[in-house]
């Protein structure tokens, strides 16, 4: 089991500023966003926004085994689709009531940032701002776990008790199975794998019992759908949707863990809007 690069408080500068971009992004992107726009416009938009930046897209060309390179400049996720969605996954104009997942990754001065967030175009739905509202706080609630002396299954706990349970107490929604978060620094991904969910047999997610390790760099990514925790996704595919289309959300922050606890390092998204257009 690989163990995450430690970085030193020169480098978690660098690993904030780069962060910040990507908050900053979020910031103009989602203030021009319009309800009839295409996620080709958005995207579009998104890339203008990382040059004005000094930024580059750390998703557009990225590839895995098996995989056709990330074709968009940021991951954009309409409705159902839970993350991974490319500027042509959905063709349809932006309307009133549709929830767009926005991920914006980014390479500054040799460091990544990466954080996501969920945009409702002109108005919510009940069960949209309930979803919305349940991704923000379990992200919040998440992150308090990720402390010196705890391990990476206290993280998972938070959530998914938060997520899962039964209300008043939980949401009563789901955590989509097999996507969580991530290590990260001068790559975009790295060890740990930081899972939403707690294992439910030995060696399901082996960073579980890893201790939080001062120095750690962490994009912390709640993923939930209103109906259940499977998902679905064509071969050769990018986009990743809830199995029975229901609808999703995906909020993601970027986190160094220090000795003092978590720092946030992509704080100001909360600061965002949920509703747009």
């Amino acid at each position: 089991m690989a163990r995450p690069a430690l970085i030193s408080p020169a480098e978690a500068d660098l690993a904030h500023a780069a962060a910040q971009c990507v908050v900053e992004a979020h910031r103009r992107v989602s203030a021009s966003l319009r309800v009839g726009q295409t996620l080709a416009q958005i995207d579009a938009l998104v890339a203008r926004t990382l040059d004005d930046l000094h930024c580059k897209s750390c998703f557009l060309g990225y590839a895995i085994p098996g995989q056709s390179r990330f074709p968009s400049h940021a991951c954009l996720s309409v409705n159902d689709c839970v993350v991974h969605g490319t500027a042509a996954s959905y063709a349809a104009p932006m309307k009133e009531g549709d929830l767009l997942k926005i991920d914006i990754g980014v390479f500054h001065k040799g460091w990544v940032g990466d954080a996501a967030w969920t945009y409702a175009f002109k108005s919510q739905t009940p069960l949209a701002k309930k979803l919305m509202d349940c991704g923000k706080e379990s992200l919040r609630r998440g992150v308090l776990e990720l402390r010196p002396g705890n391990m990476y299954i206290h993280w998972a706990q938070a959530v998914q008790q938060y997520v899962e349970g039964d209300p008043p107490i939980g949401c009563g929604f789901h955590l989509v199975r097999g996507l969580g978060g991530h290590g990260y620094g001068r790559k975009l991904h790295g060890p740990p794998f930081v899972s939403n969910v707690v294992p439910t047999y030995p060696g399901e997610w082996p960073d579980a019992m890893s201790k939080c390790l001062p120095g750690t760099l962490v994009a912390v990514e709640p993923m939930i759908a209103a109906g259940t925790s499977d998902t679905i996704q064509r071969p050769r595919q990018w986009p990743v949707l809830s199995a029975d289309h229901s609808l999703t959300v995906h909020y993601e922050h970027d986190v160094l863990i220090t000795e003092r606890g978590p720092r946030v390092l992509s704080e100001g998204m909360e600061t965002l809007p949920d509703i747009v257009g």
